[in-house]
């Protein structure tokens, strides 16, 4: 065994370690909202999943400091159950962005949905800076609404987007509005002040995703009727070539965050880098 072998080990046991304990805080968040989380849909893999990828993007964190970006992807992940497997109407959808909006403004929330986000939001008011930035992580959210709304639109109108138009809606994915929940409450000096910068970088890295999270879940999408770019028309030689490219590019933006935040651009390159290992791409800058 080389010498670096048992430090090695010693940092991804702790990192396993953290994701645990995450996972903890999670499933505690499920049995507070009750039938927001069902058994069905979120197992113990899927929190196991979600912790791991947090924890592998940020090692150096604590469970405490990991909770917001934890739970803010948990609570995507809610919203889009209930609009891809529960909304049955255009005006259902629309209710549920109102009342998701009307609470990241302020307003006493009057479900298991808006109270989870509500409970985000007041966790967020804990840092001084989030007065003047609630109104970036507000359009971010409005952003990721409108994303999952317009592909309601399209799944229930048979509409067969582009790949291009299809990426330009990728804001539904929803982990740019978990990234900046974390820099907000976590984030060192230099990211709290430039968060709509790190954004276009965060909804870059969410494209790559996007199209990533198609690719691992075609045959679960199949099963339960969600939009998925290789059912479009979209060949998945193409598909890879995009990521390929987008990989690249999201290499490219991150790489002056490093001279700035290194953590934040560690963050984003491992986020890329854990996401494609778990799901069987080799390398994020050189998908097969």
């Amino acid at each position: 065994m080389s010498d670096g072998e048992p430090g090695e080990a010693y940092e991804l046991g702790r990192t396993c370690a953290l994701a645990a304990e995450c996972g903890r805080d999670l499933r505690r968040c499920a049995q507070m909202y009750g039938v927001l989380f069902p058994p069905a849909a979120f197992d113990l893999e899927l929190y196991n999943t979600l912790t791991l990828a947090t924890a592998f993007s940020a090692p150096w964190a604590t469970a405490e400091r990991l909770k917001v970006v934890n739970r803010a992807a948990l609570w995507v992940l809610a919203v889009d159950r209930l609009v891809n497997h529960t909304a049955i109407t255009r005006e259902q959808v629309n209710r549920l962005t109102r009342e998701c909006l009307s609470v990241a403004d302020g307003a006493v929330p009057r479900s298991a949905v808006t109270r989870f986000l509500a409970d985000l939001r007041d966790e967020l008011g804990t840092v001084k800076e989030f007065d003047a930035l609630r109104w970036l992580w507000r359009d971010q959210l409005a952003r990721m609404l409108t994303g999952m709304a317009r592909a309601w639109v399209w799944r229930e109108t048979q509409v067969v987007p582009t790949l291009a138009r299809y990426l330009d809606n990728a804001d539904s994915h929803g982990s740019c509005f978990a990234d900046l929940s974390h820099w907000i409450y976590t984030g060192d000096d230099w990211a709290k002040a430039h968060l709509e910068r790190l954004r276009a970088v965060s909804r870059h890295v969410q494209r790559y995703l996007h199209l990533l999270g198609d690719v691992a879940s075609y045959r679960r999408d199949m099963s339960w009727g969600d939009l998925n770019i290789l059912a479009l028309g979209v060949g998945r030689a193409e598909v890879t070539d995009a990521m390929t490219g987008l990989a690249r590019e999201a290499a490219r933006l991150i790489e002056p965050v490093r001279e700035r935040s290194p953590r934040t651009a560690a963050y984003l390159r491992r986020q890329l880098g854990f996401q494609a290992g778990f799901n069987g791409i080799s390398d994020p800058g050189h998908t097969t």
